[in-house]
């Protein structure tokens, strides 16, 4: 626990309250465990570290990577077992039968702790899943744990079947001292703390009410300290000079602040790695034209969604998103006439237009391919991409009814789409 504690600022409560939870090896705890906060908040890292500082038998699943249920049953088993080898498990009998088997054959008598991260993916699949998985311990006859963690509120999993609530555990965002403290504690080696401390103050001062993702800010912090601490290592200021420092580093976090949820993909501490994301070259709405490609950046997956929607909405007259987006519409197909008048309508010659929330948020669970479900998450990308000035929010009624005006262009809109192997040009009425 003071491990855990010592290389964990910040979450003491939980790591508290997990470790009591959890108890010794041999004892039996909840049947079930609940955790959940946003991203960034600590869910995984500090369940892990209890799990791990305190030896407890456990096995770790992701529901993403374990996109079919014989496969979420397969990797437990697998991770489980003495054997090498691929084991086949079809439904949740077989599954109980191999799980008790296999336990039984290691003579474990401590508690099994079964992880299941991202468990909001196990919704989409088989409806009695969830609830035969919260009642493991009861099905299995084992003494075991199963600990489920998300970003959704535990409400979010109610589906009308009869369901046991588990133990529910709440991750809140770190507050600004708190931050400040997690991120000191990350600072690199033989940096003074009250210098580093004093920068991660600045930057916080600028960040904290736009964000508080953890990792993102970390990485924000971390390339831009070099341009802080320059002027020291050339000698032209000191670490007191804290006025001039502000003024150095302003412009550059400044940037930073435009660029949100974009990552610059070359960096100083990275440039010798390979990519191991795709990345696309960054646009200047100023100018109309590409960044040198030293300038990499990327968006998030489901943001280039968002704007490639957002995009269609702009250009596209809604009288067509039934032609484009729903099945057995038919074909899109001009006549002589339309198109003469078309001439007069071209919609990329007259700019973007105007369009509400849903009607993106339709066009986007169009195109996706994948079951994206609503979520804070995925809404705050949608600000995110008004602070990055790639869409527009237009008038004062933003919470009944917000309507956006993307202001991207078709080259941008392109190379975002061919990142995601998405045709956009099918997609847009004046070029069908």
């Amino acid at each position: 626990e003071n491990m855990a504690k010592n290389s964990l600022p910040a979450r003491n409560r939980q790591i508290e309250q997990l470790t009591n939870l959890f108890g010794e090896k041999h004892h039996h705890t909840v049947e079930s465990l609940y955790i959940y906060g946003h991203t960034g908040s600590g869910k995984s890292c500090v369940l892990n570290h209890v799990l791990v500082g305190n030896d407890l038998f456990h096995v770790v699943v992701n529901c993403i990577e374990c996109y079919t249920t014989n496969l979420l049953f397969s990797t437990i088993l697998e991770a489980l077992s003495f054997e090498e080898g691929r084991i086949r498990c079809d439904n949740m009998n077989d599954f109980v039968r191999c799980l008790r088997k296999i336990v039984e054959e290691r003579e474990v008598e401590e508690t099994l702790y079964i992880v299941f991260e991202n468990c909001e993916r196990l919704r989409d699949k088989d409806p009695i899943l969830l609830p035969a998985l919260l009642n493991l311990k009861e099905l299995t006859g084992l003494n075991l744990c199963a600990i489920f963690v998300s970003e959704l509120p535990w409400e979010k999993f109610y589906n009308g079947t009869a369901i046991r609530d588990p133990y529910v555990m709440f991750f809140p965002d770190y507050s600004k001292d708190e931050l400040v403290e997690v991120l000191c504690h990350l600072r690199p080696q033989e940096t003074d703390l009250e210098f580093y401390k004093q920068y991660v103050g600045l930057v916080l001062s600028m960040f904290f009410f736009a964000f508080r993702d953890l990792r993102e800010l970390r990485h924000l912090v971390e390339i831009n300290f070099s341009f802080y601490e320059q002027p020291i290592v050339d000698g032209k200021l000191t670490k007191d000079d804290k006025h001039k420092l502000w003024k150095n580093i302003e412009p550059h976090l400044t940037s930073s602040l435009q660029k949100l949820l974009m990552r610059e993909a070359c960096n100083g501490r990275q440039s010798n790695e390979p990519e191991l994301t795709e990345s696309i070259k960054a646009y200047d709405l100023s100018k109309g034209n590409t960044v040198k490609s030293q300038n990499l950046v990327e968006l998030p997956f489901y943001s280039k969604f968002l704007l490639i929607s957002s995009y269609i909405a702009s250009y596209n007259p809604s009288s067509t998103d039934r032609r484009f987006f729903l099945k057995h519409a038919g074909r899109m197909r001009k006549t002589a006439r339309s198109m003469k008048k078309d001439d007069h309508k071209n919609c990329h010659l007259r700019g973007p237009h105007s369009f509400p929330l849903d009607r993106m948020m339709a066009i986007f669970y169009s195109i996706v391919d994948e079951v994206v479900p609503p979520s804070a998450g995925l809404f705050s990308q949608i600000s995110s991409l008004v602070s990055l000035h790639l869409l527009a929010q237009l008038g004062q009624d933003q919470l009944d009814m917000p309507k956006y005006k993307c202001t991207v262009s078709l080259d941008f809109i392109t190379a975002i789409s061919k990142t995601v192997n998405f045709d956009v040009i099918r997609y847009l009425y004046d070029f069908v």
